[in-house]
């Protein structure tokens, strides 16, 4: 039976990773104010950011796909990791020896799938790396110094090498302790005929690291002529592995593409490392594939799509190299970040330019570019013979959707402007408003249009500016976010979560009844069961005892919201802030049974019990005098 990981331990690990560092290695993130941070969410395709991540509190939360949790349910949504692989990966960050219970702890029977495949790489990547210093790697030495890389360089990118025999790998590994079953799952080796082989042999190796920095792949470059296998050869797609969806570079390059909002393409390894040895520290490289619709999703979380971001595409000049850039083009509008192309001068790539030409040959490359807008015109007009109405014609129906498509609406106008000169069409006037109506007539086809077909939706709104939502845990209506009571209802249950030293101890005196929304009643609750917002003031395990008590993951999601949620008080709120709050919901409570006790008195008529009618009657004048000290005193009536 596998061990289970000891609770000590697993508090420990959450303790001990801030839930900020962790998912700044995935995406940027920016101060959201109130002490929160905000991104372009991870789970979900946006245009504006509407994930935040409260690090007091150690929670996420979406408020466009209502994802959220701690650091834990992060790391295992993000990386579709179980439980147990998510603390081991965690406790292995922070330096915590685990213990596992329920017969102890066996290494390679008891980690989780993900965990060992990590595992292998990681052993693989130094063993390569080991080789490389080998008698037998001197070909892949010399390929590397051919090239302008010393051996700080292939350091500094975990270059290695990987032995020509058939089994070296697979038979270190196995000392490890990894199975035949994991290394062949892996990628690592491949069945052969008498067990398993290496898939790599007697090739330089660039480690493939995911985001977080994990190696998850590998990319091998043939060295000798008698290697009849491809030039360069990947890991296959694996558990770990997706090629639409890794980036070579993207750990050591991701922090300065978020600072400063660029990132550079190239389409090799080797080009990456040319780039960054000559300061271009943002460059990074697809892994044997073209540039789609994953990576594009990794940049994005990156750049955060402000106007101000820059994707530059370095391509050749040849035919090969112009076709890509035009691929590259399609995608274009997935960005909100413009995107230019640098045409490296002949047919050379950053690897042959910084060779050739030294390390600022290839910062000037990337300052060459040109809008990948204008480079996809040239292209499409010089398809035509613009010598001939009839050519310019044709080139103005194919030119002017691809200009109506620049969402920079000045940039637009002066594009179609230039367009009619590089067709020698004299009214310029007719281009432009040919173009404006194209890009009329495409937001209205969006406006119109079904599912992915309309303008984004802005998640970056409060949840409160929504009409209604879903009611979570408990039955009844959904939840009327246009409702005064229902809004401050809301804001007090956020004060009570996150700051419930401003609302203790006066909360806890407040019924479940007194929150008119359903899953508002079930989150008071939780609360109550977790102690109290008395409980919480000096508790660092407050929150985790609210979300523990939640009966379900839907009500656990809402108070992760909750308590995620940015509060309605531009200044920090104090006790006068949630005196309002409290003032306000008690107060709704009053006036609600005030208006139930007159429809009793109604019905009770003339006729009722003398002794009855005068206890309702008592209770109304009692009800009525506390809603007017409230209305009166404030938070002091309480």
């Amino acid at each position: 039976m596998a061990g289970r990981i000891n609770d000590d331990d697993v508090k420990a690990v959450r303790d001990a990773v801030p839930i900020d560092a962790v998912v700044s290695e995935y995406l940027q993130l920016r101060n959201a104010g109130g002490g929160n941070l905000k991104g372009l969410c991870p789970f979900h395709d946006e245009k504006s950011p509407s994930f935040h991540v409260s690090p007091a509190k150690g929670l996420y939360h979406c408020f466009g796909c209502q994802e959220g949790g701690d650091t834990v349910d992060f790391v295992m949504k993000i990386d579709h990791l179980s439980f147990a692989e998510t603390i081991e990966r965690l406790a292995a960050q922070a330096g915590i020896t685990l213990r596992y219970e329920e017969g102890g702890y066996t290494p390679g029977r008891q980690q989780g799938e993900r965990t060992r495949l990590v595992e292998a790489h990681k052993a693989a990547a130094q063993y390569y790396t080991d080789q490389l210093e080998s008698p037998e790697a001197e070909i892949a030495r010399r390929f590397l110094a051919e090239r302008g890389f010393a051996q700080d360089a292939a350091q500094h990118f975990s270059v290695g090498y990987s032995p020509a025999g058939w089994d070296h790998l697979t038979r270190y590994l196995r000392g490890r302790g990894f199975t035949d079953k994991e290394l062949v799952l892996s990628g690592l080796s491949q069945e052969g005929r008498r067990g398993p082989i290496d898939r790599f042999r007697g090739r330089l190796m660039w480690p493939i690291r995911d985001i977080a920095g994990e190696v998850v792949g590998f990319g091998a470059r043939k060295l000798r002529d008698d290697d009849n296998g491809p030039k360069y050869l990947n890991t296959p797609e694996t558990p770990l592995y997706r090629k639409s969806q890794v980036l070579y570079g993207i750990d050591l390059a991701k922090k300065e593409i978020a600072k400063s909002s660029r990132a550079v393409v190239v389409e090799g390894y080797t080009d990456v490392m040319a780039c960054h040895l000559a300061g271009i520290t943002t460059a990074i490289a697809t892994c044997g594939t073209a540039f789609g619709e994953g990576h594009i999703k990794i940049l994005r979380r990156l750049l955060m799509d402000n106007s101000g971001s820059e994707v530059v595409f370095t391509f050749d000049g040849d035919a090969a190299g112009q076709k890509a850039a035009l691929r590259a083009f399609e995608d274009d509008q997935k960005f909100a970040a413009e995107t230019s192309i640098a045409i490296t001068p002949g047919g050379m790539d950053p690897c042959d330019l910084r060779l050739a030409k030294g390390d600022q040959a290839v910062a000037d490359l990337v300052e060459s570019r040109t809008p990948l807008f204008e480079f996809a015109l040239r292209q499409v007009v010089s398809r035509h013979n613009l010598d001939t109405p009839v050519g310019r014609a044709a080139a103005l129906d194919e030119a002017a959707p691809i200009v109506a498509r620049i969402k920079n609406s000045a940039i637009q106008h002066e594009s179609a402007v230039q367009l009619a000169g590089m067709l020698g069409i004299l009214d310029t006037q007719f281009v432009v408003r040919r173009v404006a109506q194209l890009a009329r007539w495409a937001r209205e086809r969006g406006r119109d249009g079904g599912p992915g077909q309309g303008r984004p939706q802005r998640h970056d709104a409060p949840p409160a500016a929504e009409p209604q939502r879903s009611a979570p845990g408990a039955g009844g209506p959904a939840l009327n976010l246009r409702s005064p009571a229902h809004r401050v209802e809301r804001e007090l249950l956020k004060l009570a979560l996150q700051r419930p030293d401003l609302v203790s101890p006066a909360f806890d005196a407040y019924g479940a009844d007194e929150f008119t929304a359903p899953p508002y009643t079930v989150v008071r609750q939780c609360i109550e069961e977790a102690g109290g917002a008395s409980a919480g003031s000096a508790d660092g395990d407050y929150l985790a005892r609210v979300r523990d008590a939640a009966p379900d993951d839907t009500v656990r999601a809402m108070v992760t919201e909750l308590a995620v949620e940015p509060l309605h008080t531009r200044r920090d709120p104090d006790e006068a802030y949630a005196g309002v709050q409290l003032v306000a919901v008690r107060l709704a409570a009053v006036n609600q049974r005030v208006t139930e006790i007159r429809g009793t008195l109604q019905r009770l008529g003339p006729r009722a019990d003398p002794q009855q009618l005068a206890a309702v009657q008592n209770e109304l004048w009692v009800l009525q005098q506390y809603g007017q000290s409230l209305r009166e005193r404030g938070a002091a009536a309480l």
